[in-house]
């Protein structure tokens, strides 16, 4: 059992790094976000559509209301994509990755509300350490630039991030996560097509296309396929908690690509957000 859990936490990991990526990738691909995210689901959905016709999983989606769920899901995950990459914009890597990571403190008080638990104050403890965290380690701003906006833009995608894992955990737990990220990808394809005829004057830019298949291959089809597995082996709110340490990895990518040095408050919060993490992976490995 003991082995079992630890083989999940690992993938739980490995999911977080390769998902941290997506701030680099996204702050350099010189894209409308929309548009981005369009060609992101687009590649995605190959890649995972490959994967499961090599692995021959059954497509089909069993009830009405599965459809429904997927739908939903789709939505949310698409508008978490763009409001993120839009707050990458308008700040940076470090900025609208923390601003996105209150999406722990929302997960734990929502997740009460979809599920027949007690809302656990040790979970809110922790979240509340993860917020503090973050605000050691987002920067002084006012509300009349864009790095204020960046974090609102982060914290609307934190809302649409806690929904979409929420309802993905409790209606959807039954497929398979590829299955679940295949459908969701064909969602957003659908969603956003009209963006597509926007400015397209970005598209000759080869490095653009790099950037985004790596997004869509890595970030995307690895790193989320497997995160979405991660919800069948740990509560959300203990998922959002553990996955705080996505703005450590991606300030350090953002550092090794983007020459973007974080502050000391910066290395003072992240250790917070460490510390919540690692005390959350052994919690999480007694109830086991």
């Amino acid at each position: 059992m003991k082995n079992q859990h630890f083989k999940n936490l690992l993938e739980l990991n490995i999911a977080v790094v390769f998902v941290s990526t997506s701030g680099v990738l996204g702050r350099s691909i010189s894209f409308p976000p929309e548009i981005t995210i369009w060609w992101r689901c687009l590649f995605a959905a190959v890649f995972i559509g490959l994967f499961c016709w090599y692995k021959k999983y059954d497509l089909k989606i069993l009830h009405k209301k599965d459809a429904f769920s997927l739908f939903l899901s789709g939505f949310l995950l698409g508008a978490h994509w763009v409001t993120y990459f839009y707050a990458l914009h308008l700040s940076n890597v470090a900025i609208g990755m923390l601003s996105l990571f209150t999406y722990p403190v929302i997960t734990a008080l929502l997740e009460p509300v979809f599920f027949k638990i007690k809302l656990s104050k040790y979970q809110l403890f922790l979240s509340f350490l993860v917020l503090v965290g973050i605000y050691f380690l987002t920067p002084e701003f006012n509300f009349e630039n864009s790095y204020t906006k960046g974090v609102l833009m982060g914290i609307i995608s934190a809302v649409f991030y806690a929904l979409r894992n929420i309802i993905t955990k409790r209606n959807l737990s039954h497929y398979n996560a590829s299955k679940v990220m295949f459908y969701q990808m064909i969602v957003i394809i659908s969603l956003l097509f009209p963006v597509l005829f926007k400015d397209n004057s970005h598209y000759a830019d080869i490095n653009n296309w790099g950037r985004l298949l790596t997004l869509a291959l890595v970030t995307t089809t690895i790193g989320h396929t497997l995160f979405v597995n991660s919800f069948k082996n740990f509560k959300i709110s203990a998922i959002s908690i553990m996955s705080s340490m996505s703005p450590i990895y991606g300030i350090l990518f953002g550092m090794l690509f983007l020459s973007e040095i974080p502050s000391l408050s910066t290395f003072f919060g992240g250790a917070l957000i460490l510390t919540t993490v690692i005390i959350e992976s052994f919690q999480s490995n007694k109830n086991k």
